[in-house]
């Protein structure tokens, strides 16, 4: 991510969330988005978090929520696994004296992060809209393929909607994602 950065961006430190190089309460805020599932240690990058800023804000998912989006509990089973010997939300926000609150996805998010196509499915056909998502680069390209061409199946035959036609009407959805706020 550090090579695509255009010439003139702020400056980039080269560290871990495990053991950040600042001081303690060095900034007034620091933000985690959908990140803390690929760090080695989530508990203790949160605590690091919390030891440099005075507010902490982690957008993450709950893992036992999982299934309420589609994509995880009709094409992408793996996803639990990805989650199975990660702490707890509920360890997590206790690490750092979290509440959590939870995050309603709108229909027409444009932010292209996992869960912003909930109602608009064929965006998980196109290989672009994918390429900015870390989890397909986690299950790997076979199990990619196969949601896809599963997705593109369902969607022509209209069985994807005949499962999740019922989302047409929502203009928010809950999908298990969450903030922690300390």
């Amino acid at each position: 991510m550090r090579a695509q950065r255009p010439a003139g961006a702020a400056p980039c430190i080269d560290a871990t969330a495990e053991n950040l190089p600042f001081a303690d309460h060095s900034f007034d805020a620091a933000m985690a988005f959908a990140t803390i599932d690929h760090w080695p240690d989530p508990i203790a990058g949160l605590r690091e978090m919390r030891r440099v800023a005075r507010r902490v804000v982690v957008f993450t998912c709950d893992p036992s929520a999982a299934d309420l989006f589609w994509l995880n509990r009709d094409y992408l089973p793996e996803f639990a696994a990805l989650w199975a010997d990660r702490p707890s939300l509920s360890d997590l926000a206790e690490a750092i004296g979290a509440r959590t609150e939870p995050v309603l996805v709108p229909w027409d998010c444009v932010d292209g992060f996992y869960h912003a196509f909930w109602r608009r499915p064929e965006a998980y056909l196109d290989e672009h809209i994918r390429s900015g998502m870390s989890i397909w680069a986690r299950v790997g390209p076979e199990v990619e393929n196969r949601v896809v061409n599963d997705l593109r199946a369902d969607l022509a035959s209209g069985r994807w909607a005949e499962r999740n036609g019922h989302l047409a009407g929502l203009d928010v959805a809950e999908l298990g994602l969450r903030l922690l706020v300390a």
